[in-house]
């Protein structure tokens, strides 16, 4: 069967993980796999993944002109773009209803992102609770496919730690800068709050003076293989974002032997349990999470409870194996289903900016503008690559001494 995933950016993140990992299942199974992205690429780009460089990735204005048996959406701008391709099936793999990537004043932009979940299409999902929002705002049933483990690369090194012996548990903060639900800057002053003497910091935002306030060492955009020990070599991971699907670094963490403190984010109860293997704070409780991550810091029979926890929630989780080959097996029972004349994604893709245009112009005229910050990302995105990475470095910089202390 030929497939072909519509891809928002091949660049490290959770959501690019998740694909990569499908796909290269696919492939493995026999399956002729495109991914067709959307934003520029080259090798360095995708190299932090293992398995990447062996999938074929295009740009996607180059993937137009090909057919396939099944085409995959796979980030909302990507919905936009399926009437352009030929296929006899087509589906959205929703990874977070990203609706709630955008504030709520730009509501022209959320509802134009809340459209593509309306398109007549096979929907799959890795979170019980985007499968419930998609049936109970849309009408959807979508399959239900939870993201697995890379088992080969994330495990628990005996001793822990790397055998290291320090003077308090040390501490790693991830996630990117410059994105406002990360809450990653936040999560640092919090620990430093906390009394937390080592902190590290694994981001996928370049940082290329790896150096960050308060930080004891960072890592920028590191291979896949590498995430590893730098996890094994920390207690507690502290990702406070406020808008996740069912987010991989504290599983990866629980299984390379640590702990985590989170919000009680969308997707979290997956499998974190507050008390049993992780401490979970209420969103936007930031005295609560500073208590928590303190508790950790100083109170070691706690801190090995939890870790304890986090090892017996890890064993039980099941491998990448496992979830991709539930991923097929949606695959095929969609390959298998009523076909869809692209026409209505093209009529549907007009409606839905012909809406959007007009509320914006509307929403322009009446409040003085202002740029938003994802707004801003894009604009930085188009420096040369070199410019690209000190800007992203310096706002990482700015957005930890800033003394203000918001949750997004």
């Amino acid at each position: 069967m030929k497939i072909c995933f519509l891809v928002g950016s091949i660049a490290i993140s959770g959501g690019t993980y998740v694909i990569l990992q499908h796909a290269s299942f696919l492939k493995k199974a026999g399956h002729d796999v495109t991914l067709a992205i959307q934003e520029a690429f080259d090798d360095s780009t995708r190299a932090w993944h293992d398995e990447a460089l062996e999938l074929e990735c295009v740009p996607i204005e180059a993937a137009k002109s090909s057919s396939f048996d099944l085409v995959i959406a796979t980030w909302w701008k990507t919905v936009f773009e399926l009437h352009n391709f030929s296929a006899t099936h087509y589906a959205y793999f929703v990874q977070s209803i990203e609706t709630k990537f955008y504030p709520e004043e730009e509501k022209p932009l959320r509802e134009l992102v809340e459209s593509t979940y309306k398109f007549p299409l096979s929907y799959a999902t890795e979170a019980t609770w985007i499968r419930e929002y998609l049936a109970a705002e849309h009408g959807h049933t979508a399959a239900l496919i939870k993201n697995g483990i890379r088992k080969d690369i994330y495990h628990p090194r005996s001793p822990g730690r790397n055998g290291i012996a320090l003077k308090q548990p040390r501490i790693l903060v991830e996630g990117h800068f410059g994105v406002r639900f990360k809450n990653t800057a936040l999560a640092v002053k919090l620990a430093r709050e906390a009394g937390a003497q080592d902190i590290w910091v694994l981001t996928g935002t370049p940082i290329p003076f790896k150096w960050l306030p308060n930080v004891r060492k960072v890592f920028s955009r590191v291979h896949m293989a590498k995430t590893a020990d730098i996890y094994r070599s920390c207690d507690v991971l502290i990702k406070l974002s406020t808008v996740e699907g069912m987010f991989g670094p504290p599983l990866e963490m629980f299984h390379c032997g640590g702990t985590a403190v989170v919000f009680d984010v969308t997707g979290h109860d997956e499998y974190i349990v507050d008390g049993d293997n992780a401490r979970v704070v209420r969103t936007g409780d930031l005295e609560g999470a500073v208590a928590a991550i303190r508790q950790l810091i100083s109170e070691p029979s706690i801190l090995k409870q939890l870790k304890e926890g986090a090892l017996k929630t890890a064993a039980e989780w099941p491998s990448w194996e496992s979830a991709s080959a539930q991923f097929a097996e949606w695959v095929l029972k969609v390959s298998s289903g009523p076909m869809v004349d692209r026409a209505v994604f093209e009529e549907a893709t007009k409606a839905s900016f012909q809406k959007y245009e007009a509320e914006e112009r509307l929403r322009l005229e009446i409040k003085v503008r202002t740029m938003p910050r994802h707004k801003i990302s894009q604009m930085a995105a188009r420096l040369p690559p070199g410019l690209f990475r000190i800007f992203k470095g310096i706002e990482a910089v700015m957005e930890i001494i800033s003394p203000a202390k918001k949750v997004y």
